[in-house]
């Protein structure tokens, strides 16, 4: 018997129209965990690195993480997982809500989609019943009337449903897929699902998840729960409010936004507007943000509620996702109001809330520049909320401009020319970052910037804080309960870290910590994303809810693996390695291991070819950030280092 797990996964080829259940190897589960990990040893061995994103060759598969589905609270994550159109590397973007739990309890850790569909069509997984049905119906539909309409063709109103819109059929580069309370935005996962003319997948549930200890594994959530309503009653007092508790931020219930308006970059992520929260904006913020908020939801099996459903007046109702809440509002340097209106149909289009105001803020900074002209965008509005629901409609379409700025701001400035390159200035890999500019450099997250396979820093940073606490006293506090740390070392990293003088940025962290720090960062970000557990209650905040210390008693006995830290540690190292490998394998070099050169005031470039020689070191790569023959051969992964030989990747000069 397997647990926690189901032990097989569903294949479904959609030039084919063929369905398989296919019983998986439980020595990957060992090897991977599940999750990102089997997700990415699937690709290398199934999709070659001449395969191009909209290729039927190419893979779209959604995976449960190892405990999705069970009692672990907060274990709800989506993993999506397939080849970037955006960066043609591998791409991976969670959701959360219910869609994995329920593929779970339909029997099936993951859905592997390969090949194309003649027509438009979505699937029907309910436990042991699998349709690929007719979706012409559904064409150019939102999201959430897609997921409407399915659940009452099939009279199934607890069916979930993850769809596209009209950007992911058209084969934006950034589309996403929606579902519900949450959504896979980033890299373009939804083009992929576009390309395959896949419209949706349905699933409905009703089977058992089994554990292997369960006395044992319920102790363990419960001990979860207790943590996680003590951090409730007792958020830190140290850091902006957003920081201060756990879960996802809770942008719709928090209402101090000073912390995100003064510190990102409005525009085309390159103005800072550090007098612009007072106490009159507070005031309208608020009161517009309670009048939009129509209830908190939660998750699958959690109780941090971190999400809300927003009723604005006269647009449908919608669900405020992750971080999105000013994107579109900060980009057109307009008002709350605005943000509110254009993410309702933004989400409906199915759009990553990112991305997407980004390039139209792209796009208004060269016509502003003369760049683009009236003959390029004939008839847009004058104003910036016209103009920026104007470009939405004309990129989820592909009409005129909206087919070049379809496929973001890097490419986008390639076809136009013109001199339009000097003003992608936020891209890392080719793909449009978070709109923070700084001032002094931060040595640990230029490395996490430069060398993130996700190349989305909300997906890599996390325990560690951001910056260094103004007052000795205030550090002290801070450690006292820091029982999430690898080693004692990392406490005293922070103690030392100062705001000035010779433990400050961008010298301290030293090299050596910063490198630990970061590993330390990633191995929780790259086990969550292996079990399936939302990042608000391990990786992301301070002092979270799962940590090194307790991970390995959960996954034990909810699996029946042996698991320790030193073993944990090391699947986490093996999928990281692996992605590396197969991001290598498709062309990834030191030379795009590069923040934006305006991301912060200050650069140090001797100090920065430093920390990345030191970095791929440390994970056991050569200094082309290549994973060395050795590092694979301790990984159990002599396969990769072949693979790379082979193809003259690997050999004795790199």
């Amino acid at each position: 018997m397997r647990y926690a797990e189901t032990g097989y996964n569903l294949e479904i080829d959609l030039s084919r129209g063929n369905i398989e259940r296919v019983e998986t190897d439980p020595r990957l589960t060992e090897l991977h965990l599940g999750g990102l990990g089997t997700n990415a040893k699937i690709l290398w061995d199934r999709v070659t690195p001449e395969v191009d994103p909209f290729s039927p060759d190419n893979l779209l598969i959604f995976s449960a993480g190892l405990l999705t589905g069970t009692p672990a609270p907060g274990a709800n994550r989506t993993i999506v997982s397939t080849i970037s159109p955006q960066t043609n590397l591998m791409a991976y973007s969670m959701m959360g809500g219910f869609f994995a739990p329920e593929l779970k309890h339909a029997g099936y850790d993951k859905v592997i989609i390969r090949g194309q569909s003649p027509d438009l069509v979505y699937l029907w997984i309910h436990n042991d019943k699998v349709e690929i049905r007719d979706a012409s119906h559904l064409k150019g539909m939102g999201t959430n009337e897609t997921a409407d309409l399915i659940r009452q063709e099939l009279k199934e109103p607890n069916a979930h449903v993850a769809s596209i819109g009209l950007a992911g059929e058209n084969r934006v580069f950034y589309a996403s897929i929606e579902q519900g309370r949450s959504s896979c935005s980033r890299l373009g996962v939804g083009g992929v699902m576009g390309s395959k003319r896949l419209k949706a997948i349905a699933v409905r549930g009703t089977k058992d998840v089994n554990i292997a200890r369960s006395a044992e594994f319920m102790e363990q959530c419960n001990e979860v729960l207790k943590y996680i309503q003590v951090r409730g009653e007792n958020p830190l007092g140290m850091v902006p409010p957003i920081l201060a508790g756990l879960g996802s931020p809770q942008e719709m219930r928090i209402h101090d936004e000073e912390w995100h308006t003064t510190n990102f970059a409005w525009g085309n992520a390159r103005h800072r507007r550090k007098d612009f929260w007072t106490e009159e904006v507070e005031t309208k913020w608020t009161e517009s943000s309670e009048n939009a908020r129509q209830r908190f939801l939660s998750c699958y099996n959690c109780p941090m509620s971190c999400g809300a459903s927003v009723a604005y007046p006269g647009i449908p109702k919608y669900m405020m996702k992750c971080y999105s809440k000013l994107t579109y509002t900060m980009a057109s340097m307009t008002d709350l109001d605005f943000g509110f209106r254009i993410n309702s149909k933004a989400q409906a289009y199915g759009v990553d809330g990112f991305t997407t105001p980004q390039t139209i803020a792209f796009a208004l900074e060269l016509y502003e520049a003369g760049i683009l002209t009236d003959e390029d965008m004939p008839g847009m509005p004058s104003d910036p909320e016209g103009r920026f629901f104007w470009l939405l409609e004309r990129i989820v379409r592909r009409e005129g401009i909206g087919d070049i700025l379809a496929d973001g701001t890097y490419w986008a400035a390639k076809k136009i020319g013109k001199g339009a390159e000097a003003y992608a200035h936020n891209n890392i890999k080719k793909h449009e970052q978070l709109p923070l500019k700084l001032g002094m450099m931060n040595p640990v997250y230029f490395l996490m910037y430069c060398t993130g396979e996700k190349i989305n820093i909300t997906q890599i940073e996390g325990q560690f804080p951001q910056a260094p606490f103004p007052t000795k006293e205030s550090r002290e506090e801070f450690v006292k309960d820091w029982i999430h740390v690898p080693a004692e070392k990392f406490k005293q990293y922070f103690l030392d870290w100062e705001l000035r003088g010779e433990n400050s940025n961008p010298y301290y962290p030293t090299v050596e910590a910063s490198c630990e720090i970061v590993d330390w960062m990633e191995q929780m970000h790259y086990i969550d994303d292996a079990v399936g557990m939302c990042a608000g209650l391990g990786s992301f905040p301070l002092k979270p809810a799962y940590h090194l210390h307790n991970y390995p008693t959960v996954i034990s006995s909810a699996t029946g693996i042996d698991m320790d830290e030193v073993g944990l540690k090391q699947a986490a190292k093996r999928n990281r390695t692996l992605i590396r490998a197969f991001n290598v394998r498709r062309g990834l070099t030191r030379d795009d291991e590069r923040p934006p050169e305006d991301h912060w005031r200050k650069r140090f470039p001797e100090l920065e070819a430093t920390l990345l020689d030191e970095y791929y070191k440390f994970k056991g790569w050569n200094n082309q950030g290549i994973p060395t023959r050795e590092s694979l051969h301790e990984l159990g992964m002599d396969y990769v280092s072949k693979d790379l030989e082979q193809r003259g990747i690997l050999n004795d000069e790199s």
